[in-house]
């Protein structure tokens, strides 16, 4: 089953979430932004060690 864990985000940034998942047309805030972190996550889940995926941060523009 899921569970949940809350997440702390400016609320700029939380404004801007709910106004891109109306326009989208997710019937939450949440989903949309589930279905965002699977889809960034997923360019990821193929790396075949550490330094591939921080190749891939890196190439994402993650991490400098």
């Amino acid at each position: 089953m899921f569970g949940t864990t809350k997440v702390k985000l400016d609320s700029d940034l939380v404004a801007k979430i709910k106004r891109y998942a109306d326009i989208a047309g997710y019937s939450s805030p949440e989903e949309f932004i589930t279905h965002a972190l699977e889809k960034e996550l997923a360019k990821l889940a193929d790396a075949g060690s550490e330094e591939e995926i921080k190749k891939r941060l890196q190439g994402l523009g993650y991490i400098s």
